[in-house]
């Protein structure tokens, strides 16, 4: 069914006709300024304790950050926390520079998609919201959505040059980017992922993994001198 067809069932539904000229350009207009909501004032703070912030909300929602240094220490820590953990040593690890360029000698990654025999997947994040200790992860290439979505233990790389305070200014980034690289078309999909999977349905029993990885693990790159305390 075609865009036109949706949005005039759509109408016919709700017994009104197209919209006013008027009333399409103040829509537009409203939908090209992206205005931005109250933002709350504990994100607004210096770089710092947005760091902070972000992973104290992080840990509150049963995930976990270790901090590295540089890039370069990834695969270390990487594989200190399988090893703590007793899990294995193979893993599904998406094909972005940040991840393909280290050395992984000490581990066994599979470049690509994640499968549903996976246990254990590791990402980038594009970036982390401080506000409420969430990642934000677009469906592209370089980050596939099966990564976030199939195993177990989902593993993620940030760097904190890519912590923002609000939500907002995650959106700005995006929007930014993909007017400049594919005209303003956005990702087909953008998870928004704060802790692991979690549910409360059954009798207000929480229940992790309920629909997706059981266990969040960060590992937060020191890359920007201006958010270490």
């Amino acid at each position: 069914m075609s865009r036109d067809a949706i949005l005039g069932a759509i109408r016919r539904g709700l017994r009104r006709g197209r919209l006013p000229e008027d009333q399409k350009l103040g829509l537009r207009a409203r939908l090209d300024a992206h205005p931005r909501h109250l933002i709350p004032a504990r994100s607004l703070v210096p770089r710092p304790a947005q760091v902070s912030l972000f992973i104290a909300n992080v840990e509150k929602e049963f995930g976990s950050v270790a901090r590295v240094p540089t890039l370069a220490d990834v695969p270390a820590a990487i594989a200190n926390y399988l090893a703590a953990g007793n899990l294995p040593a193979h893993f599904a690890m998406a094909p972005h520079p940040d991840l393909t360029g280290l050395d992984w000698a000490l581990l066994q990654p599979r470049v690509g998609r994640a499968q549903p025999s996976d246990l254990v997947c590791l990402t980038q994040a594009f970036a982390g919201i401080a506000e409420t200790g969430t990642l934000m992860l677009p469906g592209e290439f370089m980050r596939p959505t099966t990564l976030n979505l199939l195993g177990d233990i989902a593993l993620v790389v940030l760097r904190a040059s890519r912590i923002v305070g609000p939500y907002e200014d995650a959106w700005n980034w995006l929007r930014a980017r993909h007017d400049s690289t594919t005209g303003g078309f956005m990702p087909r999909n953008v998870m928004l992922v704060t802790g692991p999977s979690r549910s409360a349905d059954i009798e207000s029993t929480l229940e992790l993994g309920a629909h997706g990885p059981r266990q969040l693990h960060i590992v937060l790159v020191d890359d920007d001198p201006a958010a270490i305390a």
